[in-house]
């Protein structure tokens, strides 16, 4: 969380400065509607250059995730940037209505029109010509981005309908793209925020179009055959078994892909639950927790064929700490299930704790995470929600004497989570040593 804090921050104080070293408003003794003018502009930087950085990162950039932490930060990133590009729009949009509501209504007077400049040049001509086109164009593509980034806010809106929405904040883009080109002062061209607008808003459209051609992730996707489904049905976990058809470029244990079963429904992210062996066989762990997961088990069958994406995310295990301890949350358990199977095939001389948190024990499934675990020479710990006492920092502290000398592995829900690393940090634990997925992908 920090690395994305930072980057989020680093994001918009760089826009700012650069708006500050070439906007006249120190200059402009106060006057309103001068004053008005330079913070349409600022407002207009910082909303463009967000959404702009956002579109690049809906790309999935592989290359961004040892900055950020992962994928499942770099998404993160991606919703930050965009609320705030929601944000600010809804501000620029303020800043152009407000004063001419004002005049109008007789509380404001219009500023006095001076001479109109001569066009410096042809292309300055141009922008001129298009400024009432750009301005129309501009208001109605900032109403679509209210109405489609706060349908992708609302959890309850069904995600089969979220990912065909989204697909069109790409076109909407680039309606702004071209009110932002033809709106802004033509000065700020010749200084230093010109170059980098130009390059954020290139980048961003180039995301744009890449997007709208359905080619994100194309080079890292596979194509899979269901060859086994097994449902543990007291915890709601469907099993999926996939043998890859073509080329799968390997994964780490705890990383996660993007699945397509359905067209229809699109991709959806799911931990790897089994290690990689060679052998072009990949599985998947998932629980029936909204519409399209509650209705898999009747709705999948062996030989169906599945679209995998990835691999992606750096919940990894990796650490140079002797001791390890994990705490998987319900479905939460799936990285950690794929780690044991790739340790028991090792010869590993790290102390290890692995916490299972569940609210619906099924007896062969916990049975089977026993045998693996001990295979693997880990220690396993169920707790059983209502039934054992609850699992917090001061009993995994009393369980693991030396867990100063270990790093934490968490994945499950996220305000367990939260609290479990709040109540470790106030004990000594390093912020760094607490790694956690968020996986929360819109």
């Amino acid at each position: 969380m920090k690395k994305i804090k930072v980057s989020f921050f680093a994001i918009l104080v760089i826009l700012t400065l650069l708006w500050l070293m070439t906007d006249t408003i120190f200059s402009q003794n106060n006057q309103f509607f001068a004053v008005r003018s330079s913070l349409l502009s600022h407002t207009g930087i910082i909303g463009i250059g967000t959404m702009s950085i956002a579109m690049i990162l809906a790309l999935r950039p592989v290359f961004m995730e040892p900055l950020t932490g992962g994928l499942d930060k770099t998404y993160r990133l991606h919703k930050w940037l965009g609320i705030t590009g929601l944000v600010i729009s809804i501000m620029h949009w303020l800043l152009v209505k407000v004063p001419k509501w004002l005049v109008g209504w007789g509380m404001l007077e219009r500023p006095a029109r001076g001479p109109r400049a001569e066009p410096a040049n042809a292309i300055f001509s141009f922008f001129q010509s298009q400024r009432g086109l750009a301005e129309s164009i501009g208001e109605w593509a900032f109403y679509a981005v209210v109405i489609l980034i706060s349908l992708a806010l609302i959890k309850k809106f069904p995600y089969k309908h979220f990912f065909k929405t989204h697909r069109l904040l790409p076109i909407v883009y680039l309606f702004l793209v071209f009110h932002s080109v033809v709106l802004m002062p033509f000065y700020y061209w010749r200084e230093s925020i010109g170059p980098v607008m130009l390059l954020l808003m290139f980048g961003g459209t180039v995301a744009a179009i890449i997007s709208l051609s359905r080619k994100v992730g194309h080079y890292r996707k596979a194509i899979g055959e269901i060859s086994n489904l097994e449902y543990f049905t007291d915890n709601r976990v469907l099993k999926i078994d996939i043998k890859l058809l073509s080329y799968w470029q390997s994964h780490q244990t705890g990383q996660f892909a993007f699945v397509t079963f359905d067209n229809n429904e699109g991709a959806h992210p799911f931990t790897i639950s089994s290690s990689w062996n060679n052998d072009g066989n990949i599985s998947f762990m998932v629980k029936g927790l909204g519409d399209y997961t509650n209705v898999m088990p009747t709705t999948l069958k062996k030989g169906d064929l599945a679209s995998i994406e990835g691999p992606y995310g750096r919940f990894m295990f990796n650490g140079d700490k002797p001791r390890q301890i994990w705490i998987g949350g319900g479905i939460g358990i799936t990285p950690f299930i794929a780690r044991l199977q790739k340790l028991s095939t090792e010869n590993h001389n790290q102390i290890i704790h692995l916490f299972y948190s569940t609210s619906a024990p099924q007896e062969d499934f916990i049975e089977r995470l026993r045998k693996l675990a001990q295979k693997a020479k880990v220690t396993l710990h169920v707790i059983v929600s209502g039934k054992d006492p609850h699992l917090n920092a001061e009993r995994i502290c009393n369980i693991v004497p030396d867990w100063q000398t270990a790093d934490i592995w968490f994945c499950g829900p996220a305000g367990f989570g939260k609290s479990l690393k709040k109540d470790m940090i106030q004990k000594g634990l390093s912020e760094d040593d607490f790694h956690q997925e968020l996986f929360d992908m819109r």
